[in-house]
C-alpha cells in the first residue's frame, strides 16, 4: 500500500460560544484536516489543531509545511511503516508536532479501513470499555461558572474542569463559587494553562483553595518550568499535572527523574500523532505516572483518534476530548453518551466525515499527488 495523493483542507470550526482560556479566547477553532488517499483504493483522514502558545505552530504555518514539506515527503510512502513516516517527517522538519499528528492520524485511519479494524485494535486492543466525560468551563465571572456548571450537572455530567489563570484571586473566587454550587459529590479539576506563572503564587492560591476538595491543578507555572513543578508537588497534597510542560521524550524524561507530576496530560497535537503518544504513554507506565489524553478542541477526527489512544492503554485513567461537543457544526459523526464516550467497532478512527461539510467550512485547500 502506497500513499498516492494528500489534500489539505484549512477550515474554521463554528463554536456555540466563545472559549475562552487564560492566554487566548476562541469565537471559532481554526483546524487543518488532511484527507489521505493510497492506491489500494483506501482514504484516511487527519487533523491538526495548531496552537501558537503551546507547540509554536500557527494555522497558516501548518498549513503550508503541511502543503509545501510533509505531504510531499509522504507521496510514495507505505502508511502501514509508522516509524519509518514519522522518521522520515523529523528529517525534512524539526518539531511542527500537529502538522506532523495530522498525517499520522490519516495513516492510522488508513490502515484501519484497509486491514478492517479499529485503530485501537492496533495499538493492543481494546482495554476501557468506556471512559466518562468532563465538562470544560471557560473563564468567566464567579457566578456565570457555576450556573453553567450547575445547568451540566443536571445534565448529567458528574465531573468538571475548570479553566482559569487571568487574575489569582478572581479565579479562587470562582473555583470556590463553582464547589458552593455543585457540592462536595462533583470533581473538579482546575487547569491554570500557565495563567499562575510560579510555584510561590500557585502555592499561595491553592492555600486557600485547601477546603475545594480539588481532583488535581493543571499546568499551573510556565511550561518550561518543571522545577516549580517539583516544588509545587512536595508541598501541596492536590495532585499535580503537567500539561503544556510535556510534549516528548525528553520532557517526559524529565519529568520521570524528578518526579515532578502525579499525572501528564499527552496531547497528539503536541506530540505529533498516536504513534509519538503511545510511547509517552509507555513511559508513564513505566513510571507509575497516570495519564490523560487531551485535545487542543479538535472535531471528531483529532478527538476519535485520541480515543483510540486513551481506550487501548490501562495507565490511561482519564480523557479531555470534548471538542465536537463544543462545535455548532462539526465535520464528523464522533457520538457521545453524555456523561459518557463509549468507541464504536468500525475501522479506522469509526469516523464518516461530511464531505459537504468539511467544502462548506473550508477557508482554502490544496492538493498535493506525485
Amino acid at each position: 500500500m502506497k500513499i498516492t495523493e494528500i489534500e489539505i483542507f484549512a477550515i474554521h470550526l463554528p463554536l456555540h460560544e466563545p472559549f475562552v482560556i487564560s492566554y487566548a479566547s476562541y469565537n471559532y477553532m481554526p483546524s487543518i484536516i488532511v484527507k489521505l488517499k493510497t492506491d489500494s483504493g483506501h482514504t484516511g483522514y487527519g487533523e491538526a489543531v495548531a496552537d501558537e502558545h503551546v507547540t509554536g505552530e500557527s494555522w497558516e504555518s501548518t498549513f503550508a509545511i503541511l502543503k509545501n514539506t510533509l505531504a510531499p515527503a509522504l507521496i510514495g510512502m507505505d502508511p502501514t511503516q509508522m516509524e519509518k513516516v514519522h522518521a522520515k517527517m523529523d528529517a525534512e522538519i524539526y518539531a511542527v508536532p500537529s502538522a506532523k499528528a495530522a498525517l499520522d492520524i490519516a495513516c492510522y485511519d488508513v490502515v484501519g479501513k484497509a486491514l478492517s479494524v479499529p485503530v485501537y485494535t492496533m495499538l493492543g486492543g481494546r482495554y476501557h470499555d468506556e471512559f466518562p466525560i468532563t465538562h470544560v468551563l471557560s473563564i468567566a465571572t464567579p457566578e456565570h461558572m457555576a450556573n453553567e456548571a450547575q445547568q451540566r450537572i443536571e445534565e448529567g455530567y458528574r465531573s468538571l474542569k475548570m479553566k482559569v489563570g487571568t487574575d489569582i484571586a478572581e479565579d479562587v473566587k470562582r473555583i470556590q463559587a463553582v464547589r458552593e454550587r455543585v457540592g462536595e459529590s462533583i470533581a473538579i479539576r482546575v487547569d491554570v494553562n500557565q495563567g499562575w506563572v510560579n510555584s510561590s503564587a500557585t502555592l499561595q492560591a491553592l492555600r486557600k483553595l485547601d477546603s475545594c476538595d480539588l481532583d488535581w491543578i493543571e499546568q499551573p507555572v510556565k511550561a518550561d518550568d518543571i522545577d516549580a513543578m517539583v516544588e509545587i508537588k512536595s508541598k501541596t497534597s492536590v495532585p499535580v499535572m503537567i500539561d503544556e510542560g510535556l510534549r516528548g521524550v525528553r520532557e517526559m524524561r524529565e519529568i520521570i527523574s524528578k518526579r515532578a507530576a502525579d499525572k501528564v496530560n499527552i496531547k497528539l497535537m503536541k506530540c505529533g500523532g498516536i504513534y509519538p503518544a503511545m510511547k509517552l504513554a509507555h513511559m508513564a507506565e513505566m513510571a507509575g505516572i497516570e495519564c490523560q489524553v487531551g485535545s487542543m478542541v479538535e472535531s471528531s477526527v483529532g478527538s476519535a483518534a485520541g480515543f483510540h489512544v486513551a481506550f487501548s492503554k490501562k495507565i490511561m485513567t482519564s480523557v479531555e476530548l470534548t471538542g465536537p461537543l463544543k462545535f455548532s457544526e462539526d465535520i464528523g459523526n464522533l457520538e457521545y453518551n453524555v456523561p459518557f464516550i463509549r468507541l464504536n467497532e468500525e475501522p479506522g478512527l469509526g469516523v464518516e466525515v461530511d464531505e459537504e461539510i468539511l467544502n462548506r467550512l473550508t477557508v482554502f485547500s490544496a492538493k498535493v499527488t506525485k
